[in-house]
């Protein structure tokens, strides 16, 4: 039986970006690729870290998404737990119900 895949995705500060990018692009037995966007980070739980940050209200953030099986996710995020630890790297999963691509 194939194992249900799950979206992971990742709010990552902007100061990360880079950082967390890299770090997913060398995590080849596990993530094949992955899509990411901008975001803005709202709420009391943000840390706002510039200057620009706090005059324009929100966080600069990337949303990352990796689609994958449900195992997987969770070695990735024990992985992400050690290299990222203390960053507040905010995640979820959901599941999804099917993956395919339009030729």
């Amino acid at each position: 039986m194939i194992e249900q895949p799950v979206c992971l995705t990742l709010i990552v500060p902007h100061l990360l970006r880079e950082e967390v990018f890299d770090y997913l692009t060398e995590q080849t037995d596990l993530v094949s690729g992955f899509t990411a966007s901008h975001g803005a980070g709202h709420g009391t739980e943000i840390r706002l870290h510039t200057a620009a940050e706090r005059v324009k209200g929100h966080a600069d953030q990337a949303v990352v998404q990796v689609v994958l099986a449900g195992t997987d996710a969770g070695r990735l995020l024990d992985r992400l737990r050690v290299s990222f630890a203390g960053t507040k790297l905010v995640y979820w999963t959901i599941p999804v119900t099917e993956l395919g691509t339009i030729d």
